[in-house]
């Protein structure tokens, strides 16, 4: 039996955060990884952090929480759906959650929760097809979207609403890739940058 780098966007990903948290216990400058609440399309770091804040995490529970999810589920979602596609995913997704936080929420925003929302309604459609819903995903909507709508309502510091936005996300992509062939997995991560 040997290691394989079974799930090189998931992996990455999971090393990119873990890496950024040890940069911010050493006390480095973590700016670029905190999308700030306003609209800063002046300054060319801005555009990096629209992307760059769902690899900061504020604590290292934050951090743990966060990578739980995205090891246990995200290979199966790479797996099904391709690391190209997965890519595409978490682009979007970290994309989309920082532009709607920044329009309508005047706090930061940091943490890749957004991502696992997608991921958890993602998971629950790789049956999916054309003709049937699967019970499973509409529990899930109700058990994890659900918490998250009345999460709305407490003030516990939680973007609730990047949560139900990822989870959004995750729903419009299961049903869009429904059926299609996924696209071929890259062996190397590099490949995703090509």
């Amino acid at each position: 039996m040997k290691l394989t780098f079974n799930s090189p966007v998931i992996l990455v990903f999971s090393a990119i955060c873990a890496g950024v948290y040890l940069l911010s216990y050493l006390n480095a400058d973590m700016n670029l990884f905190v999308l700030f609440p306003q609209w800063d399309m002046q300054n060319p770091a801005w555009y990096f952090r629209i992307f760059s804040h769902s690899m900061g995490h504020a604590s290292m529970d934050h951090l743990m929480g966060n990578l739980a999810f995205i090891l246990l589920l995200g290979p199966i979602v790479e797996e099904k759906y391709g690391s190209k596609n997965l890519l595409i995913m978490f682009f979007t997704t970290a994309v989309l959650t920082g532009l709607i936080h920044t329009l309508f929420f005047n706090v930061g925003l940091l943490g890749a929760s957004g991502i696992v929302f997608m991921l958890i309604l993602l998971v629950s459609l790789v049956n999916f097809n054309a003709k049937e819903i699967p019970l499973t995903f509409v529990l899930i909507v109700i058990v994890y979207i659900g918490k998250e709508i009345m999460g709305t309502f407490s003030d516990d510091q939680v973007a609730h609403s990047t949560h139900i936005i990822g989870g959004i996300i995750g729903a419009i992509f299961g049903f869009k890739l429904a059926g299609k062939k996924k696209s071929k997995s890259m062996s190397n991560p590099m490949d995703a940058i090509k």
